[in-house]
């Protein structure tokens, strides 16, 4: 496919190793425009960057090299791994997101994107399990790239996860919020397995669950925990 180079200063000196990349985290940039986008992520006072960046049009940049370290994740948690810039590869689609007027993703958009994710995952043998969004990893800070990114239509390409129930069979559980001691330590359990991570505090553990719910439960987004996202999270633990 066809890489546009942008070079972006915006990185840690020194080479990674090939063996150390192991996730991809997806983005958006939540600026009103590509242009501003791309000069935040080129500006060395932001200390801000990506390896790649996608336009509306499906348009590839990249602006970090990939034996690189990027700063696009920040302060960040999943499975046993901190600070996940020094493990992953950024990709930011360019979306207004929730402060400027978050829209859908474009067919363009997501079309590129499959196609980069498969090359890299190819390249480094990354998971599938390992495409990750920017709030997974950091619930407490971020909620991009959001409800309207496309994880379901992801995964019919083998990249993320997803559940095998349908929309009308997990309906019937939602809003249940009949869920006992034992049920929530299975959740909790299982969020874990996933590979998010959080603590017992009500704030935090309410965002993760949003967060999860951004990701594999985007038609309800409240922090609490009923019965559909019990079942979600069951299934998707089992394919772990």
């Amino acid at each position: 496919m066809k890489i546009t180079s942008i070079k972006s200063p915006n990185f840690k000196r020194g080479k990674r190793s090939f063996k150390s990349i192991r996730f991809i985290v997806i983005h958006y940039t939540g600026m009103q425009s590509e242009l501003e986008s791309i000069k935040r992520l080129c500006d060395p006072k932001s200390e801000v960057s990506c390896h790649y960046l996608i336009n509306i049009k499906g348009k590839v940049f990249r602006l970090v090299k990939e034996h690189r370290v990027a700063w696009h994740a920040g302060k960040s948690n999943w499975g046993k791994y901190k600070n996940l810039n020094n493990n992953s590869i950024g990709i930011e689609l360019v979306n207004k997101g929730h402060k400027f007027g978050y829209k859908n993703f474009t067919k363009k958009q997501i079309s590129n994107l499959i196609k980069l994710c498969k090359i890299l995952m190819k390249k480094y043998k990354i998971k599938k399990n390992n495409i990750i969004g920017h709030s997974d990893i950091a619930p407490l800070r971020k909620i991009d790239p959001g409800e309207k990114f496309p994880w379901k239509h992801l995964a019919k390409y083998k990249i993320g996860i997803w559940h095998n129930y349908n929309y009308r069979f997990l309906k019937k559980y939602r809003k249940n919020f009949f869920i006992n001691k034992q049920s929530r330590k299975i959740f909790l359990k299982n969020l874990n397995k996933i590979g998010y991570r959080f603590t017992n505090r009500k704030k935090f553990l309410s965002r993760t669950i949003k967060a999860f719910q951004r990701h594999f439960r985007k038609e309800l987004i409240n922090g609490s925990l009923d019965q559909e996202c019990f079942i979600i999270a069951q299934n998707l633990s089992k394919k772990l």
